[in-house]
């Protein structure tokens, strides 16, 4: 029999991310880039499967004896989160998982990972985590490839963007390029489902009221990779990265011809799924692209219930009867913060221009639902402009609402500001979860962390048992939505850092 050459293996951490809430509420989503690294190497002639230890409820000891007996080459840990920021918490289940599998399976398999966190500080996870092996600098792909045409002995000096030890150095080879749009098909050919149980995955509680409140089956995918914007909050960029020394990324937008991607929802079709997400982190942005995508998905009648992310800036009136038809029946908006001043100082282009109000009228006039992200303790805020972000959401009372604390994502800019500053920095990788009992986010210029996630953690309390947002969800999605909302806030999340602010 011959010996597997790759293991592309998703971890989960989910209790300890998101404490209570991972029971019934977090969204069990496919490792998409593992699914996509895996058919890069299968279209390269060499052989791999995924192990997806989330879906499959498997704690790290079954989970390396599983790893022993497919016996791969490499075991390589994929560090993506389908939001840019959760690789790093992401890294919690991945660095313990890898641990046990040495403990299990010896030197014999070589550790590698790849992932945003990774990307951001590759020679730092090698320094702290003995038991990994190997690193990706960016995206992976190429050097994961040019890997495996290697013995994982000699010539790893040639493989570009790879990060390894030579006794007791750390060496950072040259960089690897990124894989080109034009390349995106050749190179990132779809997503192996075949090797995925796509009967485990489910989505987020909100994204299912259209679709009758049934959560599964539900299935994920880009159809475009990294952001032109630069917002100092966000690390979507750090994949991008093509040098050596520490840098945000580049800020590099590329999509798969909308023709290639329409295989991707056939597939979704004959297999029955219809909650989609679409995990790009600008899909409403280039027209050429979502729009003739949208087209596609509507000459074939299909009868999806898809969310996307937009900007408030980029969805215009024109494409939202397009999107509608297609099965968009929610677009998830970063409003991030109702002050002018202090979203001025953490994006990038003309967003503090918009007419937020009348852009979330139209997109709702259309019967699209909105799911708006707000988040708190940027460097600017003060509680009277945290307040007034708060009074923002209730006052708009979207269909969903996402509330988030600032935080510096290894990878993002304002991670380089917080090093300089020499801000307080999570203690662990759980500590980057917005939901784990360890989370740190950061102080701003005039409060402390401990202001900053009680204000959130509160906020959330107030929008969630608001009325005007129960009769609302009521009316548009029964009394299912209300029950399951109030059932939600139930769950307390404990906060390490507010337990010795209550001592105090």
């Amino acid at each position: 029999m011959n010996q597997l050459d790759i293991l592309f293996i998703h971890t989960s951490a989910s209790k300890k991310n998101y404490q209570d809430l991972s029971k019934d509420f977090s969204a069990i989503e496919p490792p998409i880039w593992a699914g996509m690294l895996a058919s890069h190497c299968l279209k390269k002639g060499f052989s791999a499967e995924i192990l997806d230890c989330e879906a499959l409820a498997l704690g790290d000891a079954k989970a390396a004896v599983q790893v022993k007996e497919l016996n791969p080459r490499v075991a390589c840990f994929v560090v993506y989160g389908q939001q840019p920021s959760a690789s790093s918490q992401n890294m919690e289940g991945m660095v313990s998982l890898s641990e046990e599998v040495r403990n299990t399976c010896g030197d014999d398999i070589k550790t590698l990972f790849v992932g945003g966190h990774v990307a951001a500080l590759s020679h730092e996870v090698l320094e702290r985590h003995s038991y990994i092996d190997m690193a990706c600098q960016n995206e992976g792909v190429y050097t994961i490839s040019s890997l495996l045409a290697t013995n994982l002995a000699d010539k790893l000096d040639q493989v570009k963007g790879l990060v390894y030890r030579v006794d007791d150095r750390i060496v950072l080879n040259p960089p690897s390029p990124i894989v080109s749009r034009w390349d995106l098909p050749e190179e990132l050919p779809g997503i192996v489902w075949d090797k995925l149980p796509m009967d485990r995955y489910r989505t987020s509680l909100w994204h299912s009221y259209p679709n009758n409140c049934e959560r599964q089956p539900f299935t994920a995918l880009y159809t475009s990779l990294g952001c032109p914007m630069r917002c100092s909050f966000c690390m979507i960029n750090i994949i991008n990265r093509q040098e050596n020394e520490f840098s945000d990324g580049s800020a590099v937008f590329r999509y798969w011809d909308p023709e290639f991607i329409i295989k991707e929802f056939d597939k979704f079709a004959r297999l029955g799924i219809k909650n989609i997400k679409i995990a790009d982190e600008l899909f409403v942005l280039n027209a050429n692209h979502f729009m003739k995508l949208c087209e596609l998905i509507i000459e074939r009648g299909y009868d999806f219930n898809i969310w996307c992310y937009s900007r408030v800036d980029t969805v215009k009136e024109k494409f939202l009867e397009t999107l509608k038809k297609a099965g968009v029946n929610w677009l998830a908006l970063g409003i991030e913060s109702a002050n002018t001043k202090v979203r001025k100082d953490v994006t990038k282009g003309r967003f503090e221009d918009v007419d937020i109000r009348g852009v979330v009228k139209k997109i709702r006039d259309h019967d699209i639902n909105v799911i708006a992200n707000y988040i708190f303790g940027l460097p600017e805020d003060t509680l009277e402009s945290m307040q007034m972000t708060l009074d923002l959401a209730l006052e708009l009372n979207t269909e969903e609402g996402n509330f988030y604390s600032a935080m510096a994502y290894p990878g993002s800019p304002l991670y380089g500001q917080a090093l300089k500053e020499g801000w307080k920095l999570p203690d662990c990788y759980a500590g980057y979860s917005q939901h784990s009992y360890y989370c740190q986010p950061l102080s701003t210029k005039y409060l402390t962390p401990e202001q900053v996630l009680a204000f959130r953690d509160e906020a959330w309390m107030t929008y969630h048992t608001h009325p005007a947002f129960l009769d609302l969800i009521k009316n548009k999605f029964g009394q299912i939505a209300v029950d399951e909302t109030l059932k939600s806030t139930k769950i307390k999340l404990k906060r390490k850092i507010l337990e010795k602010e209550i001592a105090l």
